[in-house]
């Protein structure tokens, strides 16, 4: 299988500060992709850098074989973590706005998205909720014919409900052999959908793993997440009680817990993100 990334001794600072030290690895085409790491990790920066958005680094870096440039650029679609709509375009602005841009960009999908997603062509972004903007830039990520889609927190702020939609979005909607490279702290609704996982700590790689050798070690990808950034795994005693699987697993424990309480699972969840 071809490699739709290559990163060799990637360096980057700002200023004094290194946020990405001699980071290297290679991602095969075809998959999707988990970019984990706490925030200040270099994330971020990596994505803008694979996007060209960052130009001030040093190494080497390909998106399938080219090296960060106009052609590179021709194969990236990229949904960013914040907003970069002006509040006065309407949906219907966005939409012709990326079709005037993007060659590959798909304007009747666009418009199938909006009325899926319960949007209007003439709704005003500065009118939408956050997850409504959210699914409007998806919806001007998806509908492009891209190889590589690069996502940096898609659910990021949104409701449960949007997540579901929007996780459903990206799944059904994904090209046939187009790669997926997927920022995220919300890893329980979404590990299920990863094929690999790379994880970002202090500006270095510190796993680089297909998730099916993770789980084949009996471990979810959340467990192991928590394991390699020495987070305490834990469930409260009151809800474990109620909800532990006999092997007292831990992440056995978190799944029933999910199920039978979402309430107290996300303020887990969230405490966890915050010891970061």
């Amino acid at each position: 299988m071809s490699k739709i990334i290559t990163v060799k001794n990637l360096h980057k600072s700002y200023g004094k500060k290194e946020v990405l030290s001699g980071v290297s690895f290679a991602l095969e085409d075809g998959q999707i992709i988990g970019l984990l790491g706490p925030n200040g990790c270099g994330k971020t920066s990596l994505l803008k850098i694979l996007t060209g958005l960052i130009h001030d680094y040093k190494g080497e870096v390909q998106i399938d074989g080219l090296p960060i440039g106009v052609e590179s650029k021709k194969l990236v679609a990229y949904l960013p973590e914040r907003s970069y709509l002006a509040n006065w375009m309407s949906a219907k602005d966005s939409i012709e706005t990326a079709a005037s841009l993007f060659t590959d960009f798909n304007r009747d999908k666009a418009y199938a998205f909006l009325k899926d997603f319960e949007l209007t062509p003439l709704m005003k972004v500065k009118s939408m909720s956050k997850g409504m903007q959210e699914k409007l830039l998806l919806t001007l990520t998806m509908c492009r014919e891209a190889r590589l889609y690069i996502m940096d927190e898609p659910l990021g702020g949104v409701d449960p409900a949007a997540r579901i939609a929007i996780k459903q979005t990206i799944l059904s909607n994904r090209p046939k052999g187009s790669a997926m490279l997927i920022s995220t702290h919300q890893i329980h609704d979404l590990e299920d959908v990863f094929d690999h996982a790379l994880m970002i700590r202090d500006g270095k790689v510190i796993a680089d793993e297909h998730v099916d050798k993770i789980r084949a070690k009996g471990k979810s990808l959340e467990e192991y997440y928590c394991e390699k950034h020495g987070i305490p795994g834990f469930v409260p005693k009151t809800h474990a009680q109620q909800t532990a699987a006999p092997s007292g697993d831990l992440a056995a424990q978190l799944e029933a817990l999910r199920q039978s309480d979402p309430e107290a699972y996300a303020k887990i969840m969230q405490s966890q993100n915050n010891q970061q």
